[in-house]
């Protein structure tokens, strides 16, 4: 049980530094107006916020031009930030893949990995209405992704299509090291969605990207 005016750890962040944080991961650079909208506070209360993760190195910025005055700056996440992010324990699924590969080679990663996929596949469909409409079953799918630490959302575009997106990764650490992971979500999601349906990985992390976007359209899209 922690004592009444326990010291905050250093690894702990005030609500509203989390909270930009979670806004910087899920929407990319913004500037402290758009933040403190989101948050309903004062500019100057989030650039005060900002400068003191800035400090901590959880934060940068790039100065971006406007038409009028002086160029804003574009807040954004440095590498130092992701401890604040689930990891799903990166370190210890890169060395158990890692000693998979050892013991069994490239085939036993792949059947473990494959596996692992047949059994997502199970534990979504048994949460996932097969008859729904796509966006009812996109929603429940995010809904699941976030609860696994995903950061997911979907979009719909003008083109008819829907995006799904997902602003975290936390097996990141494991994707680096094994694509094989990032073959198998697809195959997940394939199977989820159900035929007729058609899914391409427009953004990637692990190509470099922010987040991972995929791009999901049916016959009549």
């Amino acid at each position: 049980m922690k004592k009444r005016g326990a010291i905050r750890k250093k690894s702990e962040l005030v609500p509203n530094r989390q909270a930009i944080l979670r806004l910087l991961k899920r929407h990319g650079p913004s500037d402290s107006e758009t933040l403190a909208a989101q948050l309903d506070i004062s500019a100057m209360a989030v650039r005060q916020h900002l400068y003191a993760l800035r400090t901590q190195r959880q934060v940068t910025y790039q100065e971006e031009q406007r038409p009028i005055g002086r160029p804003a700056k574009m807040w954004c996440l440095t590498p130092a930030a992701a401890p604040h992010f689930p990891d799903a324990h990166a370190g210890l699924t890169v060395n158990l893949l890692n000693a998979v590969e050892q013991i069994f080679g490239a085939e036993g990663v792949q059947r473990l990995v494959t596996r692992c996929a047949k059994q997502q596949i199970a534990d979504y469909r048994s949460r996932i209405p097969v008859r729904s409409p796509l966006r009812a079953r996109l929603e429940v799918l995010v809904s699941i992704r976030n609860e696994e630490g995903f950061m997911a959302e979907v979009q719909r575009p003008r083109d008819g299509s829907f995006l799904l997106i997902e602003n975290h990764c936390p097996i990141f650490a494991a994707a680096n090291v094994c694509s094989k992971l990032c073959d198998a979500e697809m195959e997940v999601f394939r199977a989820i969605l159900g035929e007729g349906v058609t899914i391409e990985r427009a953004e990637h992390m692990v190509a470099g990207a922010r987040r991972c976007v995929y791009r999901i359209r049916t016959g009549e899209s």
